[in-house]
């Protein structure tokens, strides 16, 4: 049965024979006494053979005078977050 996963890095898909890892490597940790497995394409594990930022960060932003995660945000509202500009003041 052949059936495919993302790269944790570029997201390129990862194709799996049974068993068999056909364009990539399998990475294995523990948190808090769960064990995950992360795949990494060729490429990247070779650019950078340690898994790094497997945790998903949630940030949170303000929306009508409330502090809350943009992962709960509506998609209009998100993409109006992906769109804002950072103005730096000299």
């Amino acid at each position: 049965m052949e059936y495919q996963q993302k790269c944790h890095d570029c997201q390129t898909a990862i194709e799996l024979d049974g068993d068999e890892i056909k364009n990539g490597v399998l990475l294995s940790y523990q948190e808090n006494g769960k064990e995950y497995e992360v795949f990494k394409c060729h490429a990247c594990y070779k650019a950078n053979p340690r898994l790094t930022d497997y945790q998903p960060c949630e940030v949170y932003s303000r929306v009508c005078g409330y502090l809350r995660p943009v992962g709960q945000w509506n998609a209009g509202k998100q993409q109006e977050y992906r769109e804002r500009k950072k103005y730096k003041e000299c």
